[in-house]
């Protein structure tokens, strides 16, 4: 094929046959030589994905799970790199962005679907600085995802979120302004405020029912449940029926959202725990990447 293509590929992440079967599938394809870049933590991707746009990558295929991804988008939206696509080869832990996209688990289907697929411009978030694909978060999210960034999401899976959500569930409200689109939205005590792009986020739950990522939105939430009873409520009905419907649970969406804290929280994007903060700057960077998508 005559389209340059590049593998930014996380070392540690497994998918079918491994990245062996990945070169084999590419070569059977007629892709013979692609740039080729492994890491072995996927803060270490943007310099490879720097690398491979430099030597003319006009496809690069992304191996590992929604930090790696994370990574390699606001890299290229970043780069600004216009003609260039990205397809996701999902051989991470949860894999929401693949998920959220129709991108399945099989080496085969997502290879297929990065050489053949359609193509289509994706919105994604941006939140101090730094853009987003599935969701940001802070304050019982954030902390959730930091605790299970901490080894434990290696050894236990998509078991750590589950583990790591019940040790949170007594963490108490913080009090918080949220602003959107210049005007004051929510103003009062929350347990956590989300940023959404996609509609299914952490743990698989379908929290932003309308979520759209063509829309040049991103979707807002804050939750004010507290306690087991409370969160577990929560959950419940974000499982079963659509988020707003809580009682805990206040929504809408925006291109730009600022929130002030008043305590540092520890916040998160797309599934990798970011450091504490007092304020956060998020807006809607609409078409910022190309990505590969099924056909059908």
């Amino acid at each position: 094929m005559a389209t340059k293509v590049a593998v930014v590929a996380h070392q540690r992440k497994s998918l079918g046959g491994g990245l062996r079967e990945l070169r084999r599938r590419l070569a059977d394809a007629g892709v013979i030589d692609p740039l080729w870049y492994e890491v072995p933590k996927s803060r270490k991707a943007p310099k490879k994905v720097r690398k491979a746009l430099k030597a003319g990558a006009e496809l690069i295929l992304v191996w590992g799970g929604d930090g790696m991804v994370q990574r390699t988008v606001d890299a290229v939206a970043r780069a600004e790199a216009d003609g260039v696509a990205l397809a996701i080869l999902p051989a991470g832990t949860a894999n929401l962005l693949a998920t959220n996209l129709g991108i399945p688990e099989d080496l085969g289907e997502a290879v297929e679907i990065a050489l053949h697929g359609r193509r289509r411009a994706l919105d994604l978030g941006r939140i101090n600085g730094e853009h987003f694909a599935v969701m940001a978060g802070a304050g019982f999210d954030g902390e959730l995802i930091r605790e299970a960034d901490g080894g434990m999401k290696d050894r236990l899976g998509r078991l750590a979120y589950a583990w790591t959500g019940a040790r949170h569930v007594r963490d108490g409200a913080v009090p918080m302004r949220v602003e959107v689109d210049g005007e004051q939205w929510y103003a009062g005590a929350a347990s956590c405020v989300l940023f959404g792009n996609v509609g299914t986020i952490t743990g698989g739950i379908r929290a932003f029912d309308d979520a759209d990522p063509h829309d040049g939105r991103i979707e807002v939430g804050v939750a004010t449940a507290e306690g087991a009873l409370e969160w577990a409520r929560t959950l419940g009905r974000m499982a079963t029926g659509r988020s707003e419907g809580s009682p805990f649970i206040k929504m809408t969406a925006g291109r730009a959202v600022k929130v002030k804290l008043a305590e540092p929280l520890t916040y998160e994007i797309d599934g990798g725990a970011r450091s504490a903060a007092t304020k956060l700057k998020a807006r809607a960077v609409p078409g910022a990447v190309t990505v590969c998508l099924p056909n059908s």
